[in-house]
């Protein structure tokens, strides 16, 4: 298993509300998917393969907080299985009607924050430095 990039209490700190139940599984779940969103990204790492620049660390904390944030508010467990559904409910929450769009070149549905922070810190494929 890869590095997971937030912990619980981060999350929290990032959402402004409690960790869900499972937040660990939720975040090593969404630290795959930033990894896969970021197949081709060029930045320095480690010999466990973390990375070693501060503001690369602080945009893969974020991405991975925005992206669980995301998740838990579409009513996707992180199996993807939610974009298969036309309505979607999660405790008091319920959504329907929602069309997925195209998958992002890495198979990973992106939340908009996750995105802009991992664009933000120049992380996306085909950004040279």
């Amino acid at each position: 298993m890869g590095s997971v990039y937030a912990t619980p209490e981060q999350l929290a700190a990032y959402t402004g509300a409690p960790a869900p139940e499972g937040a660990e599984r939720l975040l090593a779940r969404v630290s795959e998917d930033i990894d896969a969103a970021l197949l081709t990204a060029y930045y320095a790492t480690d010999a466990d393969g973390d990375p070693t620049e501060q503001h690369v660390v602080d945009a893969l904390r974020d991405a991975t907080c925005a992206q669980v944030e995301y998740q838990l508010a579409t009513g996707d467990d992180g199996t993807g299985a939610a974009g298969v559904w036309d309505s979607v409910s999660i405790g008091p929450v319920s959504l329907s009607g929602r069309k997925a769009g195209p998958p992002a070149a890495s198979g990973v549905d992106l939340a908009p924050r996750a995105h802009r922070a991992l664009l933000r810190a120049g992380l996306l494929p085909g950004v040279i430095w």
